[in-house]
């Protein structure tokens, strides 16, 4: 068991920092309430877990072909994260000061098309594989790893960071239900700022 809880604490590495995608959850969750949040933090989750897999079944090699398209990668991730955040402040500045906007219709499709929105934002970043690699790779060093302890490691990484992505729903949901429209809209303007800050940091640093 000691391998699934690696896993966990793996998946809790990843997913805590706070970066771009937790607050475009949190955001999520303070428009449009818990279930299209948890569908992101389930799409984020699935990118995990998609990652960790990979990195159990041939990490180091993943890694180095992924390395020659790191640079390209990343331009599309700031430039999704660039126009994800522009289009949040659009949403946040539509929000009348007294009148919540109304909310979409919570049906699959549009619960589907956010889950598959977020968990391809997530699998832009290259450097997830890297990290899970390196565990297993340093892990290996030292003991013998069965076929039982890698599916473990990568349930208990997929557990954890859902854990955590489901927390941030929680958090932006209830704050759609306490706080004033007045206030949604600030935090929603504040929140999507930062992702734009995101997105021009990643292509300052190319």
């Amino acid at each position: 068991m000691n391998a699934f809880w690696e896993g966990v604490l793996a998946g809790y590495g990843i997913a805590i920092p706070v970066g771009a995608i937790a607050i475009l959850i949190v955001d999520m969750g303070l428009r449009r309430g818990f279930s299209p949040a948890f569908m992101a933090g389930a799409g984020a989750a699935t990118a995990d877990f998609i990652y960790a897999l990979l990195a159990v079944i041939a990490g180091a090699t993943l890694a180095a072909a992924l390395a020659p398209y790191a640079g390209m990668l990343q331009i599309a991730s700031a430039i999704v994260l660039l126009a994800l955040g522009g289009y949040g402040l659009w949403l946040a500045w539509r929000i009348d000061a007294v009148q919540e906007t109304a909310p979409l219709p919570e049906n699959n499709h549009s619960l589907w098309e956010i889950y598959l929105r977020f968990l391809g934002l997530t699998l832009l970043n290259p450097l997830t594989i890297t990290y899970f690699a390196a565990l297993i790779l340093g892990r290996d060093a030292t003991s013998a790893v069965t076929a039982v302890d890698q599916l473990l490691f990568v349930i208990g990484a997929a557990l954890a960071s859902l854990s955590w992505q489901t927390l941030l729903a929680g958090v932006g949901s209830l704050a759609n239900q306490r706080l004033s429209p007045r206030f949604q809209r600030l935090t929603s303007i504040t929140g999507n700022l930062i992702v734009i800050l995101f997105g021009l940091r990643i292509l300052a640093q190319l």
